[in-house]
């Protein structure tokens, strides 16, 4: 959230970086949302095992940073949707490497050569198998 940043106390860019997108879920809504925008109860069944409070604050958060964009429509019933911004997509393409890393060298050779094993279901990298 906005109001519990650090500004001017942070020790590098990681820091900075790891204060926007710290927590369980948020790179996972951030990889869920580079593929497409997704109402709420989408983007919550995309997610399994998150609770409706945890992304609800998750989303709010990532709002007020500017990563995500929050698209209400007027019409009944009400339609939201949430997308990333620019800023979301930038910081997207730079965890492009953190998740080939973790392909590499914690899942084993077999998902770095892009085979599939019993606990891949979710890609790691967007767009890529």
């Amino acid at each position: 959230m906005a109001t519990g940043r650090r500004p001017g106390s942070y020790v590098c860019g990681i820091d900075a970086a790891m204060d926007v997108i710290g927590g369980k879920w948020k790179v996972l809504i951030l990889w869920a949302l580079h593929l497409r925008p997704y109402r709420f109860g989408e983007l919550r069944r995309e997610l399994p095992g998150v609770t409706e409070k945890v992304l609800a604050a998750h989303l709010r958060e990532l709002e007020a940073d500017g990563i995500v964009h929050r698209e209400e429509y007027d019409e009944v019933p009400p339609r939201v949707e949430y997308s990333l911004t620019p800023k979301g997509v930038t910081l997207n393409a730079a965890l492009e490497p953190l998740g080939a890393w973790g392909k590499q060298h914690l899942l084993g050779p077999s998902a770095a050569a892009g085979e599939m094993r019993e606990d891949h279901d979710v890609a790691l990298i967007p767009g890529r198998a």
